[in-house]
């Protein structure tokens, strides 16, 4: 069963600048209309390439990743990574700070997000999740088979898998132990000497003048209410991405080992100054 992380501290004061109203309007007007470009180009692209190449997908992932890239234009906000992004079948396992995590890791990879099951079924999002290829799992230990299964067929067409392994986002300034149980999916006997995990740590640099935990979400924070403050900051802060090397799955005796030696990799990304400010 999933756990959302919760703070002991009451979430962050937003100081809203003059014009919060408009920027709300404007931004939120811009990502509504680059959403629906990216629908109208991907569906015409999945028609053609599903009898073709099935799950395949050699086109449509690059309107994701053009669309996350442009979402990051739209906000003003400042997108950068250090590291290389793997480039084979595998997986990328990240720490959970906000929703802005499935845009900052698509703009700069092709991924394929790996979600719970209940997302298939929100209003225009699920949907939307559908169309760029989610992953969609049930968070119930009976299903641990048949998701396996699921990812290995994903796996086997050269798919990267996106997921947070922390199974909670946070405020951005600790990494929550990571749990075990997707890792499982790679130690099949037909993928583990092909597949690899990249472990990325994600950092936030809040605007100027805000809660240093302005872009994280947790807790009870509720969705709409969180984009709104994002939406209309007068000015924005920066995300930024740290690719670290990538685990060869064939080095570890089991999901246990690999999903530590993630851990710990991410963590490295943080610094202590920001880790001891948790």
């Amino acid at each position: 069963m999933s756990v959302t992380w919760r703070s002991d501290d009451p979430p962050p004061v937003i100081r809203r600048g003059a014009g919060h109203a408009p920027r709300v309007m404007l931004r939120g007007g811009l990502l509504i209309l680059l959403i629906l470009a990216g629908v109208l180009v991907t569906l015409p692209l999945r028609l053609i390439e599903w009898p073709i190449y099935g799950m395949g997908r050699p086109w449509s992932p690059r309107v994701t990743q053009w669309v996350s890239g442009c979402v990051f234009r739209v906000l003003g906000m400042r997108h950068r990574i250090e590291g290389t992004p793997m480039t084979g079948p595998g997986a990328v396992v990240s720490n959970h700070v906000s929703w802005l995590d499935i845009f900052a890791l698509n703009a700069r990879t092709r991924v394929y997000f790996v979600a719970k099951s209940e997302v298939a079924r929100w209003p225009g999002i699920g949907a939307l999740a559908k169309m760029v290829g989610t992953v969609f799992i049930e968070r119930n230990p009976r299903a641990a088979r048949s998701q396996t299964a699921l990812f290995a067929e994903r796996l086997g067409v050269g798919h990267r898998l996106l997921f947070f392994p922390e199974g909670s986002s946070t405020d951005g300034f600790r990494v929550l132990p990571f749990k075990t149980t997707l890792f499982q999916a790679f130690f099949t006997p037909a993928e583990r000497h092909d597949l690899q995990v990249q472990p990325v740590t994600i950092i936030y640099s809040a605007p100027e003048g805000q809660d240093p935990r302005f872009y994280g979400w947790w807790g009870d924070m509720g969705f709409a209410a969180h984009l709104v403050e994002v939406l209309g900051a007068p000015r924005q802060g920066e995300v930024r991405l740290i690719y670290h090397a990538p685990l060869d799955v064939s080095e570890f005796g089991d999901r246990k080992a690999l999903a530590s030696a993630a851990q710990d990799l991410v963590r490295s990304g943080m610094s202590q100054e920001r880790l001891h400010h948790a």
